[in-house]
């Protein structure tokens, strides 16, 4: 594979899973429980979207010609959807969100809303189809792409673990900034997959 197509792989995936981001909803929802929990919760989320982003990478180009949907209008949509995505990011919609749903103690939310739709929303679903899709559909490439997305769940587990002092050194600022940028990265590249997708498409 080329490693240009490896550095966008994994700057699709970081940005639509956004794991500093992630960091507000975490400490939110796991406000008053101990560590083993907390560590527990992480790990189960994690685990659960790595199974179902993998599931989407398998199936998913399957399941969207059982349906009649072509590739390269998939890749339009989902580059619309990440477009919408990044555009929540850039004005703070996501985090604020994210923010607002309450903690509850004998909640376990590492299921809803931590592994779906959070980590393995519709962006990142969408982002594996096109992934693979862009590297030709074969099985390096698809092998390739779920490693990036395996070592994109540890990173994601990583910074939950780390949410309590990422926070703190961060503070709100820190937070909103990088949310933003990683917005303007995300935008970038969801306008790349409008554009490959009408190529495409034959039409121009």
């Amino acid at each position: 594979m080329e490693t240009a197509f490896l550095v966008t792989a994994f700057a699709t995936l970081f940005v639509v899973i956004d794991p500093p981001g992630l960091v507000p909803l975490f400490i939110a929802l796991t406000r008053g429980m101990s560590s083993e929990r907390r560590r527990a919760m992480a790990l189960r989320a994690c685990a659960i979207a790595a199974f179902l982003l993998t599931m989407f990478a398998l199936a998913g180009e399957a399941i969207l010609g059982f349906v009649g949907i072509s590739m390269p209008a998939f890749r339009i949509a989902g580059g619309i959807l990440l477009f919408l995505t990044a555009l929540d990011m850039l004005f703070e919609r996501r985090t604020q969100r994210r923010e607002g749903q309450q903690a509850d103690p004998d909640h376990d939310p590492s299921v809803f809303p931590l592994a779906t739709p959070l980590i393995a929303g519709p962006g990142a679903i969408a982002s594996m189809i096109l992934l693979i899709g862009q590297g030709g559909g074969t099985w390096a490439a698809t092998l390739w792409v779920m490693a990036l997305m395996w070592a994109m769940m540890l990173v994601t587990f990583l910074f939950l673990l780390a949410s309590p002092p990422l926070e703190r050194l961060l503070g709100r600022t820190g937070t909103i900034v990088i949310t933003r940028l990683l917005g303007m990265l995300l935008a970038a590249l969801s306008v790349q997959f409008v554009i490959d997708g009408v190529q495409q498409t034959g039409l121009v």
